[in-house]
């Protein structure tokens, strides 16, 4: 089987579809197809089927994705080893929160310049059900997670577990509560909420204390950004639930949650049996989240 074809056919197990693979790969639509085609003659299986008026992988079709992960990962991690006999670093594409970025990916960058990689890092911030398929154009995601979602399980992803941060309530310096160290929620019922947009891991904390505790947060505003969400806090415009290490306005007072674990999980998402480089980048993470906490 020819390995463009089964880059073809690992993109679409990426994208979902064949205009976005042309997209993605500089190809027209009807050239991605007929590549598929030729691919299922290697195969000698079908490998797509019309799903109403999509098509979709079949069983064999996912089988050999799978295998056509493992095939062009040993062509990459054999071009990385060849790379390195022309001391040439070998290249991450590293995708992170702006948050965790802030917090890690200073201390990553030194490590990975000792180690020979050059990483090329961008900015990433959605929801953890839609940071598996970034994986189509990264190397490596970084994403965050309530504690009490499950961590993703895909076989074509391989999750490591960075952190975990505390979620703490900040208040303004003329709140009644500004001269507390720790809150209960009971005592934030009448509060008004700055808060996150949905489907983002703070957001879906303050739910879960919501559905632990049956105190429903009355949220007022939503912001995607931190900065903001910390200027309308000192400005007395409401509360909000933030990761501790984000904090850093000097205008806000951070009060710990009693009696309700909140937090967030840090995970980096990598595909399974990937480049030396693309480990030693994760195994880098590892080391700049333990010495955050």
């Amino acid at each position: 089987m020819d390995i463009k074809r089964l880059r073809i056919l690992r993109e679409f197990a990426d994208r979902g579809s064949v205009g976005a693979v042309a997209g993605a790969l500089h190809m027209t639509p009807s050239a991605v197809s007929q590549q598929l085609k030729v691919l299922a003659k290697e195969a000698g299986v079908d490998v797509l089927e019309q799903d109403g008026r999509r098509i979709r992988l079949t069983a064999a079709g996912r089988a050999l994705v799978l295998r056509a992960d493992d095939v062009i990962a040993a062509v990459e991690r054999a071009q990385e080893e060849m790379a390195s006999y022309r001391t040439g670093n070998a290249v991450v594409r590293l995708a992170m929160f702006p948050s965790g970025a802030a917090l890690l990916l200073p201390q990553v960058l030194t490590t990975a310049t000792t180690a020979g990689v050059d990483i090329r890092a961008s900015h990433l911030d959605v929801g953890y059900a839609d940071a598996p398929p970034a994986l189509a154009d990264h190397d490596i995601v970084v994403t965050h997670r309530d504690e009490r979602t499950a961590p993703v399980s895909l076989p074509r992803v391989q999750v490591t577990e960075l952190m975990r941060e505390p979620l703490d309530v900040v208040v303004s310096p003329t709140s009644g509560l500004a001269g507390r160290d720790t809150v209960s929620v009971a005592e934030l019922a009448d509060c008004d909420w700055i808060s996150v947009e949905g489907g983002f891991p703070v957001d879906d904390v303050l739910l879960s204390i919501s559905a632990v505790t049956g105190v429903a947060p009355r949220v007022t505003q939503r912001m995607l950004d931190f900065t903001t969400i910390e200027a309308l806090v000192a400005a007395d415009h409401g509360i909000a639930l933030m990761p501790r290490f984000a904090v850093r306005h000097p205008g806000v007072k951070r009060l710990e949650l009693k009696g309700v674990r909140a937090a967030r999980v840090y995970e980096a998402l990598a595909r399974p049996r990937t480049r030396s480089a693309v480990g030693r980048v994760v195994a880098a993470l590892v080391a700049a989240s333990r010495q955050a906490q």
